[in-house]
């Protein structure tokens, strides 16, 4: 069995599972795709969001591209 998790994220994943899965590497990928978590991370109910939902209130850009590069990363 192997050691490391492996992380199948989609349109429902939430911010938050993306940080809690991939740390750093999930906060840069945000970032590159238009969402600012900001310093500490302190909006809770941002947390909570939905990629779906970031996409389409315009705060992540290119969801099917983002999901192609964290289940690449993940």
């Amino acid at each position: 069995m192997p050691d490391a998790a492996v992380h199948a994220f989609g349109p429902q994943t939430k911010i938050r599972d993306v940080v809690a899965g991939l740390g750093d590497t999930g906060r840069e990928l945000l970032k590159k795709h238009g969402y600012d978590l900001g310093e500490g991370f302190v909006d809770v109910l941002s947390q909570y969001q939905t990629l779906e939902h970031a996409a389409r209130t315009e705060r992540l850009r290119d969801l099917d591209h983002f999901l192609q590069e964290l289940n690449a990363t993940g």
